[in-house]
This record gives C-alpha cells, sequence and structure tokens, in this order.
C-alpha cells in the first residue's frame, strides 16, 4: 500500500523577517512559460533603450595647464595619481579622487616630449626638447625645500619618447636612435639604430621577458635579429597588449590603427578603422580586451581588439585635438590630454553606474547584459545599440571617405574586368598598408 504525504519547509516560502522579500516559488519548466521569449526580447529591448539614455560618459574636466597637454603617465601603484607634461615645459601632478593638481614643476625648456614613472612608485622621469633626461622624486619637496632634479643626463639629440622598465633599473628612449640606460649611469649601456630614421615611440614588453624592446622601427628585438616594418604613411605611437605577449598595436597617420603579431610582421592582425584623422595615441585596458585610441579629429574612440570598429566614441564641443590618451589601472575610466590645455576624464562603460551597488542592483545589471548579449543580432536592439550622435565635421567627413573608398574599389573591379586575367590579383586590406619587412 502506497501513502502519498504532502511536505512543505516553512524555510521554503516563510520570511526571516518582515524586511525580507516574499520568496515566491518558481517552476522553470519550459512548456509552462510558452511566451518566455517574447518576453525577454522586450526586457532586451528596454535595456538597450535605457542603455543609451543613461550613456554619460563624460566625469570632469583638469584644468591649470597654460599650453597643449603633451604626454601623460599613470603610477604604477597609485590610482588617484596621473602625471601630464604640457607644451610649454611644465609637469603637473593630479589627484584624481579630489580632481586637483598638487604638484606643478618647470621640468624643461620647451616640450615635456615624454614622462614615465618609475616601477616602484618613487620616483619618475622626464624628458624634453632641451636633451635632458631628468628624474625627480615623487614626494613633494618639504617647506624651504627647492624644487631640483634627483639626476639629470644630457643627451646627444632630442629625446621623442620614454619608457621604464616593469621590474628592472633599466628605461629606454627614442629618438635617432633607441638607448638602453641604467638608471646608475649616465651613459646608455647600449644603442641601436637602423638608417637615418628616427624613432617616434619605443615601449618596453609588459609581459614577455626575451624579447622587451619594442619600437615603432623596430617591432621586435633580440640578440641578433631585427625586424623592421615599412608602411606606406608613419606610425605614431604603439603600445603592447597587458595580457597577450606577440601583440602590440600603432596607430598611423593613415586614420587607422593596426594590429600585429609580431612573429608574422608580414601584414597586420587587424586593422581598425572609424577615425577621419590622423590618430595620435593608443592605450590598452589592463584587461588587454580593449584598447582606446586618440586623433587628431578631436575625438576619443574605443575598439575591441578584434574588432575593426569602434563600440564608442567620445567628443565634446570643447575638446580640440586629442594629443594623449591612457586608460586606468583598475579597467573603470579613461583619461586624455587635448590642444586647449585640459585634462578629461571619462568612463570606460559609457552606461556604467558609479559608487556602490546594492546586490539587486548588480543581479539587475548582469541580467540585462545577458539579455543584450542573446537579442544583440536582432536588427531592432542593433540598431538602437549601435547609434552614436557624431559632430557635423566628423559625420561629414565619414560619409566622404566611405564615398571615396567605394569609388576606389569600383575603379579596381573595372580595371581587373577589362585587364589581362591574373595581371591584377586582389589585395587585401591588411595587405595594402604594408610596403615592406626588411630583415
Amino acid at each position: 500500500m502506497k501513502v502519498k504525504v504532502l511536505s512543505r519547509n516553512p524555510d521554503d516560502y516563510v520570511r526571516e523577517t518582515k524586511l525580507d522579500i516574499q520568496r515566491v516559488p518558481r517552476n522553470y519548466d519550459p512548456s509552462l512559460h510558452p511566451f518566455e521569449v517574447t518576453r525577454e526580447y522586450t526586457r532586451a529591448l528596454n535595456a538597450t533603450k535605457l542603455e543609451r539614455v543613461f550613456a554619460k560618459p563624460f566625469l570632469a574636466s583638469l584644468d591649470g595647464h597654460r599650453d597643449g597637454v603633451n604626454c601623460m603617465a599613470k603610477h604604477p601603484k597609485s590610482l588617484s595619481t596621473i602625471l601630464s607634461g604640457s607644451c610649454d615645459g611644465e609637469l603637473k601632478l593630479w589627484n584624481l579622487t579630489k580632481r586637483e593638481c598638487v604638484r606643478t614643476l618647470q621640468a624643461h625648456e620647451g616640450f615635456v616630449r615624454g614622462v614615465v614613472v618609475r616601477f616602484c612608485g618613487s620616483s619618475f622621469f622626464t624628458i624634453g626638447d632641451d636633451k635632458n633626461i631628468k628624474q625627480w622624486k615623487m614626494e613633494t619637496p618639504g617647506y624651504g625645500e627647492e624644487e631640483e632634479p634627483i639626476n639629470t643626463i644630457l643627451g646627444k639629440s632630442v629625446f621623442t619618447s620614454i619608457d621604464h622598465h616593469h621590474k628592472d633599473a633599466v628605461f629606454v628612449t627614442s629618438g635617432q636612435q633607441v638607448d638602453i640606460w641604467d638608471e646608475q649611469r649616465t651613459s646608455p649601456i647600449r644603442s641601436f639604430s637602423w638608417g637615418v630614421d628616427s624613432i617616434n615611440c619605443v615601449r618596453f614588453n609588459p609581459v614577455e621577458v626575451v624579447n622587451p624592446l619594442s619600437g615603432l622601427s623596430y617591432p621586435r628585438f633580440e640578440t641578433q635579429i631585427f625586424f623592421k616594418v615599412i608602411m606606406t604613411m608613419r606610425s605614431n605611437t604603439l603600445c603592447w597588449n597587458p595580457m597577450e605577449a606577440y601583440h602590440f598595436t600603432c596607430c598611423n597617420e593613415d586614420y587607422n590603427l593596426y594590429t600585429y603579431d609580431m612573429r608574422y610582421l608580414d601584414k597586420p592582425y587587424t586593422v581598425h578603422m572609424d577615425h577621419v584623422s590622423a590618430v595620435l595615441d593608443v592605450d590598452y585596458s589592463p584587461t588587454g580586451q580593449e584598447f582606446v585610441s586618440a586623433s587628431f579629429d578631436k575625438s576619443i574612440r574605443i575598439f575591441p581588439k578584434d574588432g575593426g570598429h569602434s563600440r564608442e566614441v567620445y567628443h565634446t564641443k570643447r575638446m580640440q585635438h586629442v594629443i594623449c590618451i591612457k586608460w586606468s589601472s583598475d579597467n573603470k575610466y579613461i583619461l586624455s590630454g587635448s590642444d586647449e590645455m585640459n585634462i578629461r576624464l571619462w568612463k570606460a562603460n559609457a552606461a556604467e553606474k558609479l559608487g556602490m551597488l546594492a546586490p539587486r542592483e548588480k543581479a539587475a545589471v548582469n541580467y540585462n547584459q545577458k539579455l543584450k548579449e542573446k537579442f544583440q543580432h536582432h536588427p531592432q536592439i542593433r540598431r538602437i545599440a549601435r547609434h552614436r550622435h557624431l559632430p557635423k565635421a566628423v559625420y561629414s567627413q565619414v560619409k566622404e571617405i566611405r564615398i571615396m573608398k567605394e569609388a576606389r574599389s569600383r575603379k579596381e573591379r573595372n580595371v581587373r574586368k577589362h585587364a589581362k586575367p591574373g595581371s591584377m590579383p586582389v589585395v587585401t586590406e591588411k595587405e595594402k598598408h604594408v610596403v615592406t619587412v626588411v630583415k
């Protein structure tokens, strides 16, 4: 004989206190929810619309420079500290929490070409048009003490960029040649030059130990082997991917950015297109999944590392040519320095709510994010998510560049159609911009 008994546990439906939410029993059987997909699509559409409504990325403007901001550097140990150098030789230290300048010093005569903080955060190095390399203490001098550098090195030529090793007391500079310096010496321990070209930018690889160095004319460095990639137009700066040792991205004068794998330099890994003027600076996020670029077209764009087009564009009416850009070490903020003497603080995710989130808010944000990912390819949601307002000048230039590209490709197709078969091979977009690789 079978006896069926109903058993109910009060813990499953009774609240512990009156302040708790009522517990609702749920049955997730799909047959009981025939309109589940329809409901989720509506929620995804609403979440996408609300994301665009709350997308307000601009946070603050740090003013105080008397000339255009030419370079910036992050502090490796402090998230709230940033250094900036301007075109009049002035260098400022900023506290991002208080949004104010905490220290100002006259570092060089002429432009401050580069600034980098030592890996321990105790001091920083600056270079300028006066051919000097100066090392400064990070601490503010005491009352009555003069603002003087710890060490000054006079170089033979003007330096264009500087970078410090992430573990050793070694730094590297670029100019007419690439010089590797020991902090305890006044002459370079090693120099590299190739031809008469000057090097615009040089960077240590933050991941790889065997191949620690990369410059715009030297995408790979080993003991005996050099590679030189010659592109159709000049590259301005480069940045290594902090998570993938072999990948780096360089920004070019031809309005594009190129991500290379340094093991295969015959063509770029990805071509990133969207800017309508020369791209001047680039910096990766700490996760290595995205990077941000600064351009002469007065805009900032955020690209996925594998994407050919940007996911976000930032601009303001007052912001002029953006010279330098940095992504904060906590992956939440972006800092840009521009011609009109301001440093601007932006959110990396435009619609993100700052501050503490309640557990229910976190759950709702995560749920909406998953819904948007699930329905991201639906036409209505994709149209709303991709739409960005652009300044009139940028919008008209985008249209003009599109018309020019279509005309060029149409002409190539017509010439190929009437030419001898095989005489005009199809050249891909990745191969168009690389002239040759010299070994």
